[in-house]
């Protein structure tokens, strides 16, 4: 039997109850503590998922010497802080995206987990997904031959009571790191960093990006158009397009539920739909959690899926995007 991982989870909002549900579809994984800005919430939380361990303060959760490796749930603007603090104790750590602010706050991480030969992963789940495994494939079988375009988008208009954390300045609101990074992370995956980068943005009432449209240009003369909104519900599609085919992620291309169709250039009006295998349950949180697992047993520091230097290229894209459009936080003045 392989060594059990155990986890623990920092943070007791949505997405870390996901993560929750998820690990139990992991074989050989263990979740053994949470910790929560209060008793209270790390309570409740470790009740609803059986926890044994439930700490009221982050630091509590780090000193926990049952627990292997962290997974880090809280709002972009923490992710930076909550990371020096697991790796100055000792803990490796899966985070969630955005890695952090900026990219230098980004680079720090990586430089600590280095030195302290610490495991460090940004938790960019849709890189782990079979949809986007299933998508890479047939790009590297040539299916599509060269990629000469990408169009995706991710919109949705929030519902009421709207979130804080969606228009806060000092939280990282805005549509760029919250939801833009998954068009951007498929197009960095599929076409690499372009060579030139133009964006603009309608802002919200607190400043941030309420919307915001990018171009990505390539010295090959490959195109990317990119777009995120809080205004309106889009399609939340990918749709990637080269010489002799094309291949369209519709059903939110970022999620479990994403759908694949192809079209050949010899059958332009003709499209196919492309079976992938995936588990029958879950959010699909579950895979990076297992590819977390395997490389702690491997005795990794860096995933060789989400590497370092992935994560580098994707925060410094991000970060030409908001200086091109003009967003700002306050962790860029630090």
């Amino acid at each position: 039997m392989a060594q059990i991982i155990r986890w623990g989870i920092l943070g007791a909002g949505r997405i870390a109850r996901k993560f929750a549900s998820d690990l139990r579809l992991v074989e050989d994984a263990q979740l053994t503590a949470v910790g929560a800005r209060t008793q209270q919430g790390a309570d409740t939380f470790a009740a609803e998922f059986n926890i044994p361990h439930s700490h009221g303060s982050y630091q509590e959760l780090i000193a926990d010497t049952e627990v292997d490796i962290i997974y880090i749930a809280t709002t972009h603007n923490f992710h930076y802080e909550n990371t020096l603090l697991c790796l100055n104790n000792n803990k490796a750590v899966l985070c969630e995206k955005p890695f952090a602010m900026n990219a230098k706050q980004v680079k720090e991480m990586i430089n600590l987990a280095r030195e302290k030969k610490l495991f460090l992963m940004e938790a960019l789940w849709t890189k782990f997904l079979p949809q986007y495994n299933k998508v890479r494939q047939m790009i590297n079988d040539g299916m599509i031959g060269d990629i000469r375009s990408i169009r995706a988008d991710f919109g949705f208009r929030p519902q009421e009571p709207v979130s804080p954390r969606l228009f806060d300045p000092a939280l990282g609101g805005g549509t760029v790191l919250d939801i833009g990074i998954y068009p951007v992370f498929i197009t960095l995956s599929l076409l690499g960093r372009p060579d030139e980068i133009e964006a603009t943005m309608s802002p919200a009432p607190t400043g941030v990006d309420l919307q915001c449209a990018m171009l990505f240009k390539y010295k090959n003369g490959a195109l990317a158009q990119l777009f995120s909104t809080n205004d309106s519900n889009t399609a939340t599609e990918a749709d990637i397009s080269g010489t002799t085919g094309r291949i369209r992620m519709r059903g939110r291309f970022h999620e479990l539920s994403a759908v694949i169709d192809y079209t050949s250039g010899e059958r332009a009006d003709e499209t196919e739909a492309i079976p992938f295998d995936k588990d029958a349950a879950g959010f699909g949180y579950q895979y990076q959690a297992r590819h977390a697992g395997e490389c702690l047993r491997s005795g990794l520091t860096e995933s060789p899926v989400m590497s370092h230097q992935h994560s580098i290229d994707l925060i410094e894209t991000l970060d030409a995007i908001r200086a091109k459009a003009g967003i700002h936080y306050p962790a860029d003045n630090e």
